[in-house]
């Protein structure tokens, strides 16, 4: 048994979490937050057979898009002695997936 750990863009969440539910896989939706933007992020938990993880690994690419964002940051360069530090508007790639599979040792549902 394996344990698939995908941390996901709460947009695209919902897609992929029904799209797994229809296919019959079991899993656990937990909100999480990125560390870099600090953003809304969901990390979802399935347990799953070894033979199964490459068709979870699948509908999991399929669903997660990358995208553009545009946000400010505050950059040394953009510094004013009356100011402080100017918020600069900065684009980045958000979204794709973070997916983990660990090998579980020991599986009991109660």
């Amino acid at each position: 048994m394996k344990l698939v750990v995908a941390v996901i863009q709460d947009e695209d969440a919902n897609k992929v979490s029904s799209e797994l539910r229809d296919k019959d896989f079991g899993l656990t939706k937990l909100a999480s937050t990125g560390g870099f933007l600090s953003s809304g992020n969901t990390t979802l938990l399935i347990g799953v057979e070894k033979e199964k993880v490459d068709e979870v690994l699948d509908i999991v690419r399929a669903n997660c898009q990358t995208r553009k964002k545009h946000t400010s940051a505050t950059l040394p360069s953009a510094y004013t002695a009356t100011s402080g530090y100017i918020p600069r508007s900065i684009e980045v790639l958000i979204g794709g997936a973070t997916v983990f599979v660990l090998d579980v040792d020991k599986f009991e549902k109660m």
